[in-house]
């Protein structure tokens, strides 16, 4: 049975990070959350989630992300290690291929931090 595609949650505030807009960020939160939102300054990056967000098992080999996104497969691996890098997708290798999830809770903490 294929999984549903579903939306990404907020998290609660008390879960990761405190918001941006609820107080001054410490140094090592702002770190994090700069690495998080960085990784996500893409467009190529923002294709890659939007087609593991659209992906019907919810996973993605990383041989098919070639064709949609017109890059080479050096290039797909290099973003989807800046985006595992910062939690935003888990990889599970199976053979000689990685195939690639989204962390919809990691994604959810970042909406939090600059939820109002």
């Amino acid at each position: 049975m294929a999984k549903q595609a579903s939306t990404i949650e907020p998290a609660t505030a008390d879960h990761c990070c405190a918001s941006v807009l609820a107080a001054p960020l410490d140094a090592t939160d702002a770190a994090e959350l700069a690495h998080g939102f960085s990784a996500l300054a893409d467009p190529v990056r923002l294709r890659v989630l939007s087609i593991l967000a659209a992906a019907p098992d919810g996973e993605v080999c990383v041989c098919d992300f070639v064709e949609p996104l017109g890059k080479s497969q050096p290039t797909v691996s290099h973003h989807l290690k800046i985006l595992s890098e910062a939690g935003l997708v888990h990889g599970d290798r199976r053979g000689k291929w990685v195939w690639y999830s989204l962390n919809r809770a990691r994604l959810a903490e970042l909406q939090a931090t600059i939820a109002a």
